[in-house]
């Protein structure tokens, strides 16, 4: 590898993915363009040694680019350049804003609505049609979305919800055209390819920063308009590893609901943290027991883990429904009924 300095961008991608270790690169370059993953895992396979200085240089610059770009977001280039000065000083901090600039010189759209405040976007989307009110969402910060999507009306939430669930591609020049329009709404009160975006994992992460009030209206209109589509953003509003979010008296009520066999399948495929939790809420022989068939079980396949999983995670959906527990949601503690 030729010293850091002389790096091409695709070099560095290859040696930062290969510094995060396999489970974590994985997520992110399945999300790169095509062309771009072949450069980069070309270059990979191409790279026999790494210095450790190489390593912590190239993460260093991958962490203070990123902190330059959220700046950016929130606040635009004044805010990022007094953050980052005050953090690295005043020359690193014109050397990485100048990188992130000539990287992203395709903008965020709709920076003055992540600018403005929940209520200030509010009134200025209130009535919009449903479809341009789910795009600028998508493009919103999720607890800002949220806030947006919980103060509209019920039936106005339901459309929208299901206009962010199954939107997929956007023309530029739609975004451009609805972006324009809202920047002159805000301008008086906020100073100022394709795109994919939305989807159902944006609705659920909308939909996980709301009240359960709005929550339940949503998925119930959802299941009356496309039930399939309702139980994937069910089904993806809470898994497995979610169990540590519950108190304890929770989990005791879940366990008298799941079978043994597919908790010990479940746990297989679980974090650590998970199963101290589970059998924190054993009794001591029936937690010994639990760790007996776990070992039983051997090598697993990990679809029947998965499986195992879902199916304890239907169980804890439908009791939340019940009301026997409650899933916190939007701020609000979990609680017992």
């Amino acid at each position: 590898m030729p010293r850091d300095n002389k790096l091409t961008g695709v070099q560095k991608a290859a040696i930062l993915f290969i510094t995060l270790g396999p489970d974590a690169s994985s997520g992110i370059i399945k999300k790169l363009p095509e062309n771009d993953i072949q450069k980069i895992t070309y270059e990979i396979a191409n790279t026999t040694s790494v210095s450790s200085a190489q390593r912590e240089d190239i993460l260093k610059e991958f962490l203070e680019m990123n902190k330059a770009k959220d700046f950016l977001i929130e606040g635009g280039m004044e805010y990022a350049k007094n953050l980052l000065s005050k953090a690295l000083g005043t020359q690193r901090a014109q050397e990485i804003l100048s990188k992130v600039s000539e990287a992203t010189q395709q903008y965020r759209p709709f920076s003055i609505a992540r600018k403005a405040d929940a209520s200030q976007l509010l009134n200025v989307v209130s009535n919009e049609h449903p479809q341009t009110i789910s795009l600028i969402l998508c493009y919103l910060q999720q607890e800002k979305a949220a806030a947006v999507l919980s103060s509209l009306p019920e039936e106005t939430q339901s459309e929208v919800a299901y206009r962010i669930a199954t939107m997929n591609n956007t023309s530029p020049m739609v975004i451009k055209e609805i972006e324009k329009v809202l920047e002159g709404k805000l301008s008086s009160v906020v100073r100022s390819d394709m795109t994919t975006l939305g989807g159902v994992e944006t609705l659920v992460s909308i939909l996980n920063q709301v009240d359960r009030t709005t929550e339940r209206n949503i998925t119930e209109s959802l299941e009356r308009e496309d039930a399939e589509l309702a139980e994937k953003v069910k089904s993806s509003m809470f898994v497995f590893e979610d169990v540590l979010t519950l108190d304890d008296v929770s989990i005791q009520r879940i366990l008298r609901e799941v079978e043994i066999k597919d908790l010990a399948l479940a746990l297989k495929g679980a974090s650590e943290e998970v199963g101290e939790a589970i059998f924190r809420n054993q009794s001591k022989r029936a937690a010994s027991s639990l760790k007996e068939d776990m070992e039983f079980l051997g090598p697993v396949r990990l679809i029947d883990v998965e499986k195992a999983q879902q199916k304890i995670v239907g169980i804890i959906r439908r009791l939340d429904e019940t009301g026997e527990i409650v899933i916190s949601r939007g701020g609000e503690d979990a609680i017992i009924v």
